[in-house]
């Protein structure tokens, strides 16, 4: 009977660590790659990426002397069309304060067409961007900076250090009710060379559609 007793929970080990195991890494790496850090560089900042007005861009040429915004949406998720008047406006207002913005599309249009190069031009009009809506054609971009969820945005200062990453507020359906201004008090404290009051928040969105690997 007690060698029966000590095989019990031997055997429960056989099935138990390879599912803790499993959990464990789900834990690590829920979302797939690690967000880029407060503190660095935008990465892949001379890629080039073509933009709605058909010219081509780079992070690096997208930059401003007060700051740098770089936004990953699309034109097909419910998140982004929650809060894109949102995001055109602050994204307006910080290119008129002399912050760079570019938003970044790095979605598959195969898996989604409304996420396609004539309906990004349309979306960029109708919300009347004032900055420049690029295509990451093999969404490597988005992986350099370990963005995973449209919108989600990374604010860098003048001197190109990140000092802000995560959601533009704390109500992606329901401007009114916004309490948390997340994105907007960044830009506002960039421009005026302040800290960021929250220099990090969660993501909230559809998770990006990667391109597959070549």
């Amino acid at each position: 009977m007690r060698s029966m007793r000590l095989m019990i929970p031997l055997a429960l080990l056989v099935f138990v660590l390879p599912a803790l195991a499993q959990d464990a890494a789900k834990i690590a790496e829920p979302d797939g790659p690690t967000a880029l850090a407060l503190g660095s560089k935008a990465p892949m900042a001379d890629a080039a990426m073509k933009g709605v007005d058909s010219k081509s861009l780079t992070i690096a040429q997208a930059a401003g002397k007060k700051g740098t915004l770089v936004v990953f949406t699309c034109n097909a998720c419910p998140w982004v069309k929650g809060w894109e008047s949102r995001i055109s406006e602050v994204g307006n207002a910080a290119h008129k304060a002399g912050i760079g913005v570019i938003a970044i599309n790095s979605n598959d249009p195969s898996k989604n067409a409304e996420d396609g190069y004539d309906e990004m031009k349309k979306r960029a009009k109708k919300l009347g961007f004032k900055f420049p809506y690029v295509v990451d054609a093999t969404s490597d971009v988005a992986r350099a900076f370990g963005a995973t969820r449209t919108p989600e945005a990374f604010l860098f200062d003048a001197e190109g250090k990140l000092v802000y990453h995560g959601t533009i507020d704390d109500s992606p359906r329901d401007a009114s009710t916004v309490k948390e201004a997340y994105l907007r008090q960044a830009v506002d404290a960039v421009v005026a060379g302040q800290s960021v009051p929250v220099a990090e928040t969660k993501s909230l969105g559809c998770t990006i559609k990667f391109r597959g690997k070549v």
